[in-house]
């Protein structure tokens, strides 16, 4: 079933190469105005500290929405399609290096796969206020749960390395739902690892389901943002090539950094764009609520 796997990889990743490649070629003339130094130093950075721990949508969300690099409508497209050859990557180096049980792991794997292509459809054709709501309160979602795990406050775990049954189930359809969200902007590092932990398998093997899980579902799911046009394509194509840069200096060189400080950073952060996206949200209806209350009132 491993080699299956990397088969499906294989396949997936060649699929999404040509659609990708294919798209940009189509609209070289007429990309946008992105900076390619500025989002090639941004898919550096995230996809290093995402193969150590940290996540790559929220910081990623962050610095894109600081640096002015896209439209906010654009941001979750542009991030999926960014991250997909980084985390095709990273999934087969933790497939390969840490032993988890195959029908547990397929089975996850194409649950998020399906809610991810289910959640692209959705996400893709909302309009640039929905799009800041959910990013928004997706950030603040992300935001708890990363707090959760620096206060490891995100407990349980076993040695289980594969699940049957109800737990099969019961991961079955979470990690659908997670796949949806992540679409959204939602990352799936920190809620998949909780449960996880919550059906008491082994804390490692959390990392080739998490990152299985994104590498399976980012490439149908972003050639629907592709196929939409819901993306940024110089600035997905600028940050995708250094991300796999990233992953493979992160991977086999790095290895390990102390991350404490740099995660309480990111949270902040985080944390301060859910607020900008929030509030440009918010004004951006606020006149029409108060038309609305006066033609009642009227």
């Amino acid at each position: 079933m491993i080699t299956f796997i990397w088969i499906s990889l294989a396949i997936l990743t060649l699929w999404f190469g040509i659609v990708l490649t294919r798209d940009f070629l189509k609209h070289k003339n007429s990309l946008e105005e992105s900076s390619w130094i500025k989002t090639s130093i941004i898919g550096f950075v995230v996809n290093f500290f995402d193969v150590l721990g940290i996540g790559a949508f929220a910081p990623q969300t962050a610095l894109l929405k600081f640096t002015k690099q896209t439209e906010d409508k654009l941001i979750p497209g542009t991030m999926n399609v960014a991250n997909t050859l980084p985390v095709l990557l990273q999934a087969l180096i933790f497939i390969t290096i840490i032993e988890v049980d195959p029908l547990t792991l397929i089975l996850m794997l194409v649950s998020a796969a399906i809610g991810a292509i289910i959640g692209a459809g959705v996400v893709s054709k909302l309009s640039e206020r929905r799009i800041r709501l959910t990013m928004g309160y997706a950030l603040l979602i992300t935001a708890s749960f990363m707090v959760a795990r620096n206060m490891e406050w995100i407990q349980g775990g076993g040695d289980a390395i594969g699940l049957q049954g109800g737990k099969l189930i019961i991961a079955i359809v979470g990690n659908f739902f997670l796949g949806a969200l992540m679409t959204a902007g939602i990352g799936l590092y920190a809620p998949c690892m909780a449960l996880v932990f919550a059906l008491g398998m082994s804390p490692q093997v959390a990392f080739p389901i998490m990152m299985g899980s994104c590498a399976f579902l980012m490439p149908p799911a972003s050639i629907r943002f592709i196929r939409e046009g819901a993306y940024n394509k110089k600035a997905a194509i600028a940050m995708a090539i250094p991300g796999v840069v990233a992953v493979l200096i992160a991977a086999f060189i790095i290895k390990s950094l102390p991350l404490d400080i740099l995660k309480w950073l990111v949270i902040v952060v985080i944390l301060y764009t859910s607020t900008v996206m929030l509030r440009a949200a918010y004004s951006k209806s606020s006149p029409e609520l108060f038309r609305s209350k006066q033609l009642t009132v009227e």
